[in-house]
């Protein structure tokens, strides 16, 4: 089983009944306003098929992170590859965060992404690790910049699974080395 704990919080596998609780927490018009909207029941069924796919299949995906002192579950952050159909770069490391709205601005999304940044350098050799999100979602790519990354312009595409502006997608990266020398 896939544990990590943070100072204030725990990335782990997803187990049963996880899917109840994020979707309460995350599947709600604000967290979910730059990823397409609210899921209904067969999206959150499909998107828990594939959290756990990816962890079973890679050792990785987007782990549950609960906050240590309460166990309250305040969303995903992790690493998967890159599989959006337009990007120029699929079977990339990518990392990925969705926390609750009460958890914005907390320093969660950074303590939880800076640990998956370590993890995917170290455990899993990465040599680089993309992020992507919506031109719009300053929140997003505020953080990617926060984390010592770089905007990518010519990485960036439209994905054709939502529709603009949603689908109009930036990419940011990171090298292993630019995060170690970061880190030092």
């Amino acid at each position: 089983m896939f544990h990590v704990e943070t100072e204030r919080l725990v990335l782990r596998d997803w187990r049963e009944g996880d899917i109840e609780r994020f979707a309460e927490v995350t599947n709600t018009p604000a967290v979910m306003r730059w990823l397409g909207g609210v899921m209904d029941a067969e999206k959150l069924a499909a998107f828990e098929t594939r959290v756990v796919e990816r962890q079973e299949q890679l050792g990785h995906t987007f782990w549950v992170v609960e906050r240590k002192d309460d166990g309250a579950m305040l969303g995903f952050c992790g690493l998967k590859l890159i599989d959006a159909p337009e990007a120029s770069f699929t079977g990339e490391m990518e990392i990925g965060w969705r926390l609750r709205e009460d958890a914005w601005g907390k320093g969660y999304a950074k303590e939880a992404a800076a640990a998956s940044l370590d993890l995917g350098f170290g455990r899993f050799g990465a040599g680089e690790i993309f992020a992507i999100t919506n031109i719009e979602n300053t929140g997003s790519w505020g953080l990617m910049t926060r984390l010592g990354m770089r905007r990518r312009e010519e990485l960036d595409f439209v994905d054709p699974r939502f529709e603009p502006p949603i689908g109009n997608t930036i990419v940011h990266s990171i090298t292993a080395q630019t995060w170690r020398a970061a880190q030092a």
